[in-house]
Parts: C-alpha cells; sequence; structure tokens
C-alpha cells in the first residue's frame, strides 16, 4: 500500500529482457534500509524487490564514494505488467517515480494507493499557466467513467487531484514544488503515463451499478 507521495526520483540503467524482465534503478535509498522482498513502487507499478546494493559496488568505483547513500535495486515484471502499464517503454537512463511501502503510523499525504495500475493514459497536451503546468490526459475509455472532478488519481504513482473531465478528457496542474520532486517536470505531449483509478472511487461505481441492475 502507498500514497502517491514521491520520495525519491530513481534512475534505470539497466534492462533485460529474458522471459520477464529484469530492471536495476539506481535511487538515493541507502540500500542497506532495503529488504529483498519488499516492495516499491516504481512510477505507479508495485513491484518486489529481487536485489540490492551499493551503486559503487556495480560501478566498481572507489571506497571514497561509498558514503554518498546512494544505492540500487533490481525488479522483475511479467509481460502481463507490460500489457498493462508503461514498463515496456523503459530503457537505460529513464527516470522513475519512487515510493517505499506505507507503514504502520506514517503521514497519509495523498491518498491510498494499491500499485495496481488499471491502465495507460496518454498526455494529449501541456501548457504552462504562470509558474505551474495544466496538462491534460486522455483515459481509456474503459476507466473514464471512474475519473471525477476533484477527485483523486495516481498518475506515474503520483496523487493528482483531478481539475475537469470531459468525456475521456481530463485535467491535472502540476505546481512547482510537485515537477521538482518528481519526473512531471519532463512531461511531453504522447506520453504514455500509468493510470491507477482512486479505489473509493471504484467501489462507488459498483455500488451504483449494482443499484441500478
Amino acid at each position: 500500500m502507498f500514497t502517491g507521495i514521491i520520495t525519491d526520483i530513481g534512475r534505470v540503467v539497466a534492462v533485460h529482457r529474458r522471459g520477464d524482465t529484469r530492471a536495476r534503478i539506481v535511487t538515493g535509498y541507502a540500500p542497506e534500509g532495503i529488504d529483498i522482498g519488499a516492495s516499491i513502487a516504481c512510477d505507479g507499478v508495485c513491484l518486489t524487490v529481487v536485489a540490492r546494493g551499493r551503486a559503487d559496488e556495480a560501478d566498481e568505483a572507489d571506497e571514497a564514494d561509498e558514503g554518498d547513500g546512494k544505492g540500487w535495486f533490481e525488479v522483475e515484471y511479467s509481460a502481463e505488467t507490460v500489457s498493462k502499464t508503461n514498463l515496456g517503454d523503459w530503457a537505460e537512463g529513464h527516470l522513475v517515480n519512487l515510493e517505499r511501502a506505507l507503514r504502520v503510523g506514517d503521514e497519509l499525504g495523498g491518498h491510498i494507493v494499491s500499485g495496481h495500475v488499471d491502465g495507460v493514459a496518454e498526455v494529449v497536451s501541456v501548457r504552462t499557466e504562470g509558474d505551474s503546468t495544466r496538462v491534460r490526459f486522455r483515459a481509456p475509455d474503459g476507466l473514464a467513467r471512474f475519473i471525477a472532478p476533484k477527485g483523486s488519481v495516481a498518475l506515474n504513482g503520483t496523487s493528482l487531484t483531478v481539475n475537469e473531465v470531459e468525456g475521456a478528457e481530463f485535467g491535472v496542474n502540476f505546481i512547482p514544488h510537485t515537477k521538482a520532486q518528481t519526473t512531471w517536470g519532463a512531461v511531453a505531449k504522447g506520453d504514455r503515463v500509468n493510470l491507477e483509478i482512486d479505489t473509493l472511487a471504484r467501489y462507488v461505481a459498483r455500488l451504483a451499478d449494482s443499484q441500478a441492475g
């Protein structure tokens, strides 16, 4: 379980596609604090850590660099995950929004995010509004009905508030802080982003369907 509050921007340094896909991500998280088997949301996708170490171990750097806290971890994901997310677009150098799993007692600053992506949305327009950036997305037709004005949505793992909805398209405003702390500062038209609808919206829609039936 996650909150949609991004705590680090990772960088993909290797992707190996042999059956399932295995990717290595460099992170600011201290490697000794990452457990094998732990869950980390990577661009909103809950993935399991299968290996981890210090970045200098991976790069065979000098011992003088060992104190910088940089680490890496590896994750594996299947063809099913690739089909439902944008992870098939990952390549060396790709930047990734990261969030550690929620712990009991942690502050819930965003909204409840499961890390189970529902589909891929497309960026249809990007425009500057003052210091902020207004981005318009197109959701898959089957998910559009779960998105409501002033409701919550997770995009590439980031908890965001929906401004307006028109059919399958909806808009989100990114303030400077969000752009600086996530990968959204580099958003561009045509980007494919992982979309997870609000769990509450899902159950409200199901309840409405059952009552209508």
